[in-house]
């Protein structure tokens, strides 16, 4: 009898062992899944400042817009992000010429990697184009291009798993398709002023979830 107890309290213990150890397991997946704030409202800490364009903080927004040189300028995270789900509101003024660029790098002002597109009306918003590469890898059909809210804020969220890339402007599915070359990379997540000059956009709420 006694040895039947002595087992039972084993197997308790065991059991209350393994299931502890699956429960940190569980809390550390959901600590890698936090949604992460990107922008903290208040200043650039944890972005690199790439070109002569102008990158700023006004009124807890985000704002970039062209300098004197009316070149191409990014502002790339310090840190990369291989899976993620990434969500961006911005607000076109003037010329709204920019993007959003994924497993990326910088090197003075030119960019390797992936954009998706944050354009005027009609310019493919929401469309993913490789740089200094293949050119545009997906384009948006006509039909979707009123989804654009132009001098209003939109909201672009951008989910890339492997090499499955996914976007939606304002809630509406944009491109959904898979490339090799872009699954076997990885790099930071930027914002883009075009060049040309006249360029002003705000952003907000970029918040991403690493997967």
């Amino acid at each position: 009898m006694l040895m039947k107890q002595r087992y039972a309290m084993l197997l308790a213990a065991a059991m209350l062992f393994v299931g502890s150890a699956f429960m940190s397991v569980d809390r550390g997946a959901e600590k890698a899944k936090k949604t992460i704030k990107l922008f903290n409202g208040k200043n650039l800490n944890g972005w690199k400042i790439h070109g002569t364009e102008k990158w700023y903080v006004e009124n807890g927004l985000l704002v970039c817009e062209s300098g004197p040189d009316k070149q191409y300028g990014y502002l790339k995270t310090e840190k990369t992000f291989k899976d993620f789900d990434l969500s961006v509101d911005f607000l076109q003024e003037a010329n709204g010429n920019s993007g959003i660029f994924f497993r990326s790098s910088v090197e003075g002002t030119k960019v390797s990697g992936w954009q998706v597109e944050v354009a005027p009306p009609n310019h493919d918003s929401g469309g993913v184009y490789e740089s200094y590469g293949r050119g545009w890898l997906v384009q948006i059909d006509e039909a979707e291009e009123g989804h654009l809210k132009m001098g209003e804020w939109n909201t672009m969220r951008i989910k890339v798993v492997g090499d499955h890339v996914q976007t939606w402007l304002n809630g509406h599915a944009m491109v959904d398709f898979h490339d090799e070359k872009i699954g076997a990379a990885d790099g930071s997540i930027a914002l883009q002023i075009h060049d040309g000059g006249g360029i002003r956009v705000k952003w907000k709420n970029i918040l991403i979830k690493q997967l």
